[in-house]
């Protein structure tokens, strides 16, 4: 595991500079990304839906498959959910901030315990921790307060992504100076 961890440095290196990337939109183009972010929820349930309804119907007319309408709702509802969605972006955005906080969370508690887990097999383990510690917190308080204002939300989320991504970066040099040691 430690082997795979010192040759791929690079996959950390890239997750950072995504991180700061989206950092920066998120600090500077607040209200652009929490539209955007619903705009494409409500997009992808519709786009999600018509191809399940078109697998539905394909289904029907190729086999005769008598289980056919199950993916036909399972696609109304999708349509109907993206239909809503646009309609009433608002609503949308708040339970999207209270799955980012739970997503979050669980990211965090996962990375801290594979931190600790190789703790002794990789060099200043300590920055995956960091990364670990600030999605828990950043989940915590999304989950908590999720009516704080989604500005408020979308700019812990950035200085997140802006501090974890800076974690991510100087984890993946110090791997790539342990890789090149060996």
């Amino acid at each position: 595991m430690t082997h795979t961890l010192k040759a791929h440095w690079w996959a950390f290196l890239l997750r950072g500079i995504v991180a700061l990337i989206f950092a920066a939109a998120c600090i500077f183009l607040t209200g652009a990304a929490i539209y955007a972010l619903v705009l494409w929820i409500g997009v992808f349930f519709i786009v999600d839906g018509l191809i399940m309804v078109w697998g539905a119907i394909r289904s029907l007319s190729d086999t005769g498959h008598r289980h056919w309408w199950w993916p036909l709702f399972g696609g109304l509802v999708g349509i109907a959910a993206g239909a809503l969605t646009l309609w009433w972006p608002g609503i949308t955005a708040l339970t999207l901030a209270l799955f980012i906080g739970w997503w979050a969370l669980v990211t965090g508690v996962i990375e801290l315990i594979i931190a600790l887990r190789f703790r002794n097999a990789l060099p200043n383990e300590w920055m995956w921790v960091v990364s670990g510690i600030l999605s828990m917190i950043l989940g915590a308080l999304m989950a908590i307060f999720p009516a704080a204002g989604l500005v408020a939300i979308v700019w812990m989320i950035g200085w997140y992504a802006a501090l974890a991504g800076i974690s991510l970066i100087v984890f993946s040099m110090r791997l790539y100076r342990a890789h090149n040691a060996t």
